[in-house]
């Protein structure tokens, strides 16, 4: 019996239960498509993740108050014995020659009115060392100023500037934040989220201001910006050394860098991606369950057929051959099917969500389909060698009967 004879014989089985082959093909395909569905969602995950951190340039250095034993994220809450101060900064930028630019940095939130409108905002307090580190761009106006570290001005993002000042422009205008005033001197163009902070919706104000502002003594963070990427790691010894010195030789301060930010969150996007691989692989499983009822349905109505098959000489091996087929197109067919909805749905969910790359990882378009081949296969094997070990005279007279 030849190859051809098999898919056709195979196939004209399968046609004579249509209903039963259908369902089979349709619980394939749900998991295969959750494979690639679920992985996609990981992957693009991944990939924003990193996407968000590469905005940031790849020689940036991040201090942070507070000592962590591990560098993958940064504390909440700090619980160093010496504050960040802009004194730091400053030092930092005179004494670590592989730096070229810092930005202090002091967060907060406030209610921020202009006329008759309102709204919360971010607010950040920084120096003019931000426009370039951040890679910001002016829709109009100008950043903050670098000789004016007490200047009541502030800059303010897009969508601040469409909610407090729609129709007009806010250049010169007054804005109160919380009980200060300050004069609106520029408007950032529109940039959306990075790192978990909507750049629109920030109000940036000279960083010595912001300390008055929210009446703190430290600050948030000091972003510290390396001349090549080579130079990073003997930077990050210098920072440490200098904030070592100046704060009684104690090390009380993490600086975070590009490349260990992303290698722990690389750590936990690909574990949840195989996390997310491995419950939709179980619908998998479930289907090749369903392959293995529905074949065994199949030799117990075909006794008869395989009666005389082997009546007419078929072999074990034959008959054994005939079923695994059957189970392996379902399984194939299913798989194929389930990777063009899987591939479908993440076209769509990108149309729905074109800022989030969901992307499907090789591996698990390859690994989704060698797993449903292989579970037609695995779960065809009980009812395909239960059909083999048929004796020919015995199913012809349970069928009669």
């Amino acid at each position: 019996m030849s190859l051809t004879d098999l898919l056709q014989f195979a196939g004209g089985a399968l046609r004579g239960h249509r209903l039963r082959t259908f369902l089979s093909l349709f619980g394939v395909a749900i998991g295969v498509a959750s494979v690639i569905l679920l992985t996609s969602l990981g992957e693009g995950a991944r990939l924003y993740v990193t996407g968000e951190f590469a905005s940031l340039g790849s020689n940036l250095l991040i201090i942070i108050p507070g000592k962590t034993e591990t560098k993958g994220l940064a504390p909440l809450v700090s619980t160093a014995p010496h504050d960040l101060t802009r004194q730091d900064a400053d030092a930092l930028l005179q004494r670590v020659p592989a730096i070229r630019r810092v930005a202090p940095l002091i967060v907060g939130t406030a209610r921020a009115s202009a006329a008759e409108r309102s709204r919360e905002v971010t607010v950040v307090g920084t120096t003019r060392e931000m426009l370039e580190i951040r890679h910001l761009t002016m829709a109009s106006g100008r950043f903050l100023p670098s000789d004016l570290p007490h200047a009541a001005v502030c800059v303010v993002g897009a969508k601040v500037q469409r909610e407090l000042f729609p129709n007009q422009n806010p250049l010169g205008q007054l804005v109160r934040i919380g009980d200060w005033r300050f004069r609106v001197i520029g408007v950032i163009a529109p940039r959306g989220m990075s790192i978990g902070m909507d750049l629109d919706e920030v109000v940036e104000i000279p960083v010595e201001t912001g300390l008055k502002v929210f009446n703190r003594s430290g600050l948030f963070r000091i972003l510290a910006e390396v001349g090549s990427h080579r130079e990073v790691p003997a930077a990050e010894k210098a920072v440490l050394q200098v904030l070592r010195e100046r704060h009684g030789g104690q090390e009380d301060v993490t600086v975070l860098t590009q490349d260990t930010v992303l290698a722990s969150f690389n750590l936990i996007l690909r574990a949840l991606t195989a996390a997310l691989a491995g419950i939709a692989a179980i619908s998998l499983a479930v289907a090749g369950l369903g392959i293995m009822n529905v074949m065994l349905v199949s030799v117990s109505e075909r006794t008869r057929e395989i009666g005389l098959l082997k009546a007419v000489g078929g072999t074990n091996a034959q008959v054994l051959s005939v079923f695994l087929v059957e189970s392996s197109i379902l399984s194939t067919v299913g798989g194929a099917l389930g990777l063009l909805a899987g591939l479908g749905g993440g076209r769509l969910l990108k149309q729905l969500y074109p800022d989030f790359p969901i992307h499907p990882p090789a591996w698990a378009i390859f690994a989704a389909l060698a797993v449903s081949v292989s579970v037609g296969l695995l779960f065809g094997m009980l009812p395909a060698r239960n059909a083999a070990r048929l004796n020919p005279v015995q199913a012809l007279m349970r069928r009669k009967a």
